[in-house]
């Protein structure tokens, strides 16, 4: 089973490396999906993905909190652990990255707006429209397809 989608990384990922040398990174994603709620967001699914190989040494400089990727993951699966307060079992989704690319800016926590590196100077990008429904943002949830 696969699970494909656009999540943001919500951990600074950090690349270890296991006895016989192989590069693992563990990733944590968050998913939104459904529709939204009365406070206005959407229910979120995290996921514990682990990416494995070469790839953890080139993309670890680019990923970061808040970073926006479209990621393929396999091996989707429920783990159990022992709630470290001592109440229990807690249960996390985990899988491994087969596929990454990066598809948005990463938002700049300080001002709430997207800092897309190496994005253009702001006199350079195309203006946005000044009749009001005409972005993505605008589009009603509703649509029922």
């Amino acid at each position: 089973m696969l699970m494909v989608g656009v999540a943001r990384v919500g951990n600074e990922p950090v690349a270890r490396y296991t006895p016989d040398g192989k590069a693992v990174m563990d990733i944590s994603l968050a998913f939104d999906y459904g529709r939204k709620g009365s406070d206005g967001r959407r229910p979120t699914q995290w996921v514990n993905a682990s990416m494995w190989g070469d790839r953890v040494e080139r993309l670890q400089p680019y990923l970061s909190k808040g970073s926006q990727v479209f990621v393929t993951l396999s091996e989707p699966h429920i783990e159990t652990y022992e709630k470290k307060d001592g109440s229990g079992q807690g249960f996390s989704l985990r899988a491994r990255v087969t596929e990454l690319e990066f598809v948005g800016g990463r938002r700049d926590e300080s001002s709430g707006e997207s800092a897309e590196s190496g994005a253009a100077p702001a006199a350079a990008r195309p203006a946005k429209s000044a009749v009001k429904g005409t972005g993505f943002d605008e589009l009603d949830d509703d649509i029922p397809f």
